[in-house]
């Protein structure tokens, strides 16, 4: 482990060290500083021969931390680091990964191209937002999942299978859903949700198990707006369910979420610590859990760091990969 460095931006710093403390090693240095007209510097210790892991989620604000990744890529590369691993523990840009009308960028793969340009000689990832953006990098990349995670909370609540029903919130959901309902178990339920525009959607119909007198999960992989979630969990309310947990890996809260949560019929919000989450959004949602993946990616970076297999992160029954297609 000698040979290995783990550098953080400015991203989210606090997840970085605690993916440090999680292997025993302390944070790289790294000084950053911004100049009058807004770009962006950084110096490093020295990494010349090393094998250098670079934490930076492209989290909001996305435009400023895509470049900053970027910047510390290029630093690294020039400084002669040995390899380089982009840690992006949440992927900006993720939903424009086709073109679903004329004249439109698919700026998911536009940001992988940069990323490898700049010199990241592999990526390590969670949860995007749709699993074949993996082939959009030109370099190895490690997908993982938080799913194990989440679940190991709801387990920990101990709440009787037969009252559990596990909700897609939408048809996108429904791999996701699947996958969390053969490890918590319950019955499980498919929202019908139809877009009307880009801050739009109506939720009408429930798909499949009863949700009434049910504790109902909601599971995502993300929170940003919180339209989508909290349409569904009114619908399930109204349905009847006596409980109502929403849980999603990214807690991006973007724009009105934090009062659409409020005003929501939850009982509890559940998300990782992939985006720091300000202690004045945090205040406003009392019923808020957030929880660590960083002992999750610290053992994925040590893997990468001694080339064994990450795959074996996650145990038979929890490995989400299964799910995936």
């Amino acid at each position: 482990m000698s040979q290995l460095q783990v550098f953080s931006g400015r991203a989210n710093p606090k997840l970085a060290n605690d993916i440090c403390s999680s292997m025993n090693i302390d944070l790289a240095e790294c000084r950053f500083s911004t100049f009058p007209d807004g770009e962006f510097h950084c110096k490093i210790q020295d990494v010349r021969g090393r094998d250098v892991f670079i934490v930076q989620p492209t989290c909001p604000q996305v435009n400023d931390n895509v470049m900053e990744l970027l910047i510390m890529i290029d630093t690294c590369l020039r400084a002669s680091a040995e390899r380089i691993t982009a840690v992006i523990p949440y992927y900006g840009y993720a939903r424009q990964d086709r073109k679903d009308e004329g004249r439109v960028p698919i700026t998911a793969k536009l940001v992988a191209n940069m990323i490898t340009r700049a010199g990241a000689d592999r990526v390590l990832t969670m949860d995007l937002h749709a699993a074949q953006i993996q082939g959009f990098f030109d370099v190895p990349v490690d997908h993982l999942y938080a799913g194990s995670v989440l679940n190991e909370h709801f387990l920990s609540k101990n709440i009787p299978t037969e009252d559990i029903v596990i909700v897609a919130p939408d048809e996108g959901s429904i791999k996701r859903a699947v996958g969390h309902a053969k490890r918590i178990g319950g019955e499980l339920a498919i929202l019908d949700k139809r877009r009307l525009s880009a801050e739009k959607i109506v939720q009408e119909n429930i798909i499949g198990g009863p949700v009434e007198g049910k504790v109902a999960l909601l599971f995502d992989d993300m929170i940003s707006t919180a339209g989508s979630i909290c349409g569904a969990a009114e619908l399930v309310k109204k349905k009847g369910a006596k409980e109502i947990h929403v849980a999603a890996t990214h807690g991006v809260l973007a724009g009105k979420a934090v009062e659409r949560l409020k005003n929501a019929p939850v009982d509890s919000i559940v998300v990782t610590d992939s985006i720091p989450i300000s202690d004045e959004k945090a205040a406003q949602l009392p019923n808020l859990k957030i929880l660590s993946i960083a002992p999750m990616m610290g053992e994925a970076i040590r893997r990468i760091h001694q080339h064994k297999s990450i795959s074996d992160i996650f145990k038979e029954d929890d490995d989400p990969s299964e799910d995936e297609p």
